[in-house]
Order: C-alpha cells, then sequence, then structure tokens
C-alpha cells in the first residue's frame, strides 16, 4: 500500500477473511480497504456450496454478479439462477435470501452500506469455539 492506494489479488486477498475484500471490517486508518459504505466480496464457491443459514431482517442493498459457473440465490417467494457471466442480482432491505452453488462458481457481491453484525461463523470454526 502507497498514499491511499491498494494493489491486490481478489482470490488471495479474500482468503483469510470468506472473500470480503473492501467494507467495514478492513484495518481503519490509511487503508482504502475500510468503508463504512460499501462491501465488496469475491466469492469462489466450490460445487455444492450453500450459505449456513437465512439471512433475515435485512438493513442492506446488494448486488450479486455471476462470475463463472452457475449460482442460486434463494428468496422467499422464488429462486433466482444465475448462468450466464455477468447475469445478476439486486436486493433492497427487509429481503430475506441465502444462496447454494449447485457447480463451481465465482461471484462478485457488492452491498451498502457496510454494517457491522452480519458475519456468519463456519460451521468448521463452530466446533473450535469455546462453550
Amino acid at each position: 500500500m502507497d498514499q491511499g492506494v491498494y494493489v491486490g489479488n481478489a482470490g488471495m486477498d479474500g482468503a483469510d477473511n470468506g472473500g470480503w475484500l473492501l467494507g467495514h471490517f478492513m484495518p481503519p486508518g490509511l487503508d482504502p480497504r475500510h468503508s463504512t459504505d460499501v462491501e465488496v466480496k469475491w466469492g469462489v464457491h466450490p460445487p455444492g456450496d450453500t450459505r449456513a443459514e437465512w439471512v433475515t431482517g435485512e438493513r442492506r442493498t446488494a448486488l450479486l454478479v455471476l462470475v463463472s459457473g452457475r449460482f442460486h440465490v434463494e428468496l422467499r417467494d422464488r429462486t433466482v439462477v444465475l448462468a450466464r457471466p455477468g447475469d445478476y442480482v439486486v436486493w433492497g432491505p427487509g429481503v430475506d435470501h441465502s444462496w447454494l452453488a449447485p457447480e463451481e462458481a465465482v461471484v462478485l457481491t457488492v452491498r451498502w452500506p457496510s454494517v457491522a453484525g452480519y458475519k456468519v461463523v463456519p460451521p468448521d470454526l463452530l466446533t473450535s469455539v469455546p462453550g
């Protein structure tokens, strides 16, 4: 990082933070990836990957764009299938959702604003959390 500029690789940089590259959860200060306005995720999903639980009480707007593969966004009243690179879906506050990857998929997600408290603990970490 040099003078407020960060250059990286989405796959490598997101690997330690669930794919998230930009948002309130990045180091504050001079790191331009810290933002309370927006969050950006590079999501790499193996076949069969699914969200651990539904998001309810959503307070953000989200844009999800398919980069490669096939990806399903589950809404209470329907399933949106993203099948071609560039397919996308947008939803606003109050829309409950979940997702699954029936095959390997890469998706770019943009959410705004960046709000603390929405992180789901991965199932493999639940067993290591003291109880």
